[in-house]
C-alpha cells in the first residue's frame, strides 16, 4: 500500500466508526433490537451473494436444459444457455460431449479425451498446426474407430488431437458435412441424413 491508499483507508475507517457511533447513540434504548435487525440484513446480504454465485447451478437444477431428440435419421439439439450446441456422442465406445463449432474444420480432441478413447497422446506426431483464439497450437492426426450420434454410426473418421488447452472437444465441418441437412432454427440444431 502506498501513502495515499493508507490515508484513504484511514479516512474510510474513521467515517465508518463515526457512523457506527452515531447509530449506537441514536438507538441506545433499543440496541438489542437494532443488533437483531443489523444481523438480519447481514444474513440477507450473504444470501444474495450466495445465490448470485450459485445461479448457474440453481438454474440447471430448477430448469434443466431439454435433451437431444432423435427420430429416424434426424437429430435435434437445443441451444445451451451459453449459446452453443452440444452433442453427446460415443467415440470408440466412450461417451464424449462435443461442442458444435462451424468455425473448426475437423473433430478436435484434447489429450485427456484422447486417453479416454484409447489413444496415447505421448505417442502421436504433432505435425499439424491449428489457429485458435489462444494462438497457434500443434495437432496430431488420428483415426477414430467409431463415432456414434444417436442411431448414426460412422467408422474410421479422421480427427486431430491438440497439444494446447481445449476445454471442450470440437465437432467441426468435416463431420457436419456428412449430413444432408444442417439447420439452425428457433434455438435448435437439426441434423438430417
Amino acid at each position: 500500500m502506498n501513502g495515499d491508499q493508507i490515508a484513504q483507508l484511514s479516512y474510510l475507517a474513521l467515517l465508518g466508526a463515526a457512523i457506527v457511533m452515531w447509530f449506537v447513540t441514536q438507538n441506545r434504548l433499543s440496541l438489542g433490537k437494532t443488533v437483531q435487525m443489523a444481523a438480519a440484513w447481514v444474513f440477507i446480504f450473504i444470501g444474495v451473494i450466495a445465490v448470485i454465485g450459485l445461479w448457474d447451478d440453481i438454474r440447471s437444477t430448477v430448469n434443466p436444459a431439454p435433451q437431444m431428440t432423435v427420430s429416424d435419421h434426424q437429430i435435434e439439439v437445443p441451444r445451451s444457455v451459453d449459446g452453443h450446441y452440444y452433442l453427446p456422442m460415443r467415440v470408440n465406445g466412450e461417451p464424449i460431449t462435443f461442442m458444435v463449432d462451424t468455425g473448426a474444420s475437423q473433430i478436435v480432441l484434447n489429450a485427456d479425451d484422447a486417453r479416454r478413447i484409447g489413444i496415447d497422446p505421448g505417442q502421436l506426431n504433432y505435425i499439424g498446426r491449428a489457429s485458435t483464439a489462444n494462438g497457434v497450437v500443434r495437432t496430431a492426426p488420428v483415426r477414430l474407430d467409431s463415432l456414434e450420434l444417436g442411431p448414426i454410426t460412422d467408422r474410421n473418421i479422421g480427427a486431430s488431437v491438440t497439444e494446447g488447452d481445449l476445454d471442450q472437444p470440437l465437432l467441426g465441418m468435416e463431420y457436419l458435412q456428412r449430413f444432408s441437412n444442417v439447420q439452425f432454427s428457433d434455438g435448435r440444431l437439426i441434423l438430417s441424413r
